[in-house]
């Protein structure tokens, strides 16, 4: 039995660090993303009713919702979910992710990156910076403004920009940012760089005017975390490239709602395993303390499953100053996912550990055995909507989540 799982778990892995995701384009959500349709959102983590909603995710919701004209304000967009008329589910469900609150609503642009390896493809949203943004569930006139901005003005030409130079090899940027520092998921200041840089030329190009490129440009060379949510859907491919091997109990899917944190397994389908969202440990920007906090929302948790983030931290010591503690806290983070993983990753390497591979692959068996469950870094939003990102910091799921599924797991297979 032991072996039939290695040999699925191998396969899984293997579908995992062998898929070359590339961005391909950009495009509407509801043009793009598969099942997408005019009264649906989507949003992060498992699925979720509004009345168990957290603040964070109510106000993107909401925020959505005004975006799309659908609503001129709060009680007409609460209105619209609690009637049904508008739905909400997973952007795991779809293909898709989305970073906090993740919520993508129909014309929203979101990038297109396909696993050219295998041919199956995910989607993510645009990144729309730092401070007061809906992902964190702001959705202020401020809010809207950039929104519209970013999708009237941004979007077409950044989708010409791709087209432009053929593609952006997500797994190859990411390959060179870990080497200059990054580690894929809060810590992305090396891969913006190089994402700004390969698409710059194509921007000044196909640009209506220089004013135009000149602004989009700065935009996304003043944000760093501008390269982070095509990475998610790269992670997201690459991932999914894994899922749907009997008898794998390799983890493809870890999200949070700000409610729920809740992960799937390769050889269990679509099932997804919840426990309530722990609160995040790490930094608080001035005025702010852990009472604010919300409990850990977002996809984000993606680049972790895909081998980055917390599991890449010993190529990022600088992140420390981010997310709390000192750069042999990073390296001991890394050190200690490569006890639940089953493999580590050809493509990407850790300079700091004389180039070996980061932790991949995070099996069910090994977290259950070892008490060791996977880490994560992440922001930290406020409870509250509309008051935004309040620091960052450290969490890891709850151990009952890999108990649960392995039980589920020995169940299913009648192990």
């Amino acid at each position: 039995m032991a072996g039939d799982i290695d040999s699925a778990n191998t396969t899984a892995v293997e579908r995992m660090t062998e898929a070359r995701p590339v961005l391909t384009g950009l495009g509407k959500a509801l043009e793009l993303i598969p099942g997408m349709h005019e009264n649906l959102l989507l949003h992060a983590g498992p699925p979720i009713a509004w009345e168990q909603a957290s603040g964070p995710l109510r106000g993107a919701l909401i925020g959505a919702l005004i975006f799309e004209g659908r609503a001129g304000g709060v009680e007409a967009a609460e209105r619209l979910i609690v009637n049904g008329e508008v739905q909400l589910a997973p952007c795991h469900h779809h293909s898709a992710v989305g970073p906090m609150a993740g919520v993508i609503s129909p014309s929203m642009a979101v990038y297109a990156v396909e696993n050219t390896t295998r041919g199956n493809r995910a989607y993510s949203n645009l990144n729309e910076g730092y401070g007061k943004v809906l992902r964190y569930g702001a959705y202020s006139e401020e809010v809207q403004a950039r929104l519209r901005w970013m999708h009237d003005v941004m979007a077409p030409v950044l989708g010409a920009a791709i087209e432009a130079c053929s593609g952006v090899d997500v797994r190859a940027l990411l390959a060179e940012a870990l080497h200059m520092g990054d580690e894929g998921h809060n810590r992305n200041k090396a891969g913006s760089v190089l994402f700004t840089r390969q698409l710059a030329p194509h921007i000044a190009r196909t640009a209506p005017d220089p004013a135009t490129a000149g602004a989009i440009i700065e935009a996304l060379g003043d944000n760093a975390l501008s390269v982070l949510n095509p990475v998610m859907a790269a992670c997201k491919a690459m991932a999914d490239a894994a899922h749907g091997v009997e008898k794998s109990t390799i983890v493809t899917t870890m999200a949070r709602n700000g409610t729920e944190f809740g992960i799937r397994v390769s050889g269990l389908g679509g099932r997804w395993f919840t426990a309530p969202c722990p609160q995040p440990v790490g930094l608080y920007f001035p005025g702010f303390s852990a009472e604010d906090g919300n409990p850990d929302i977002g996809d984000s948790t993606i680049t972790e499953t895909a081998g980055l983030g917390a599991f890449a931290m010993a190529a990022a010591p600088a992140i420390v100053t981010f997310v709390s503690g000192t750069p042999q806290d990073a390296l001991n983070a890394t050190m200690e996912m490569y006890e639940i993983t089953a493999a580590e990753h050809g493509a990407f390497t850790i300079p700091q550990l004389d180039f070996r591979g980061t932790p991949v692959g995070i099996d069910l068996r090994a977290v259950v055995e070892t008490g060791i469950t996977p880490r994560v870094n992440t922001g930290i939003a406020h409870r509250e909507a509309g008051v935004g990102q309040i620091g960052a910091g450290l969490v890891r799921p709850p151990l009952q989540l890999f108990t649960e599924a392995l039980e589920a797991f020995a169940d299913n297979y009648g192990f």
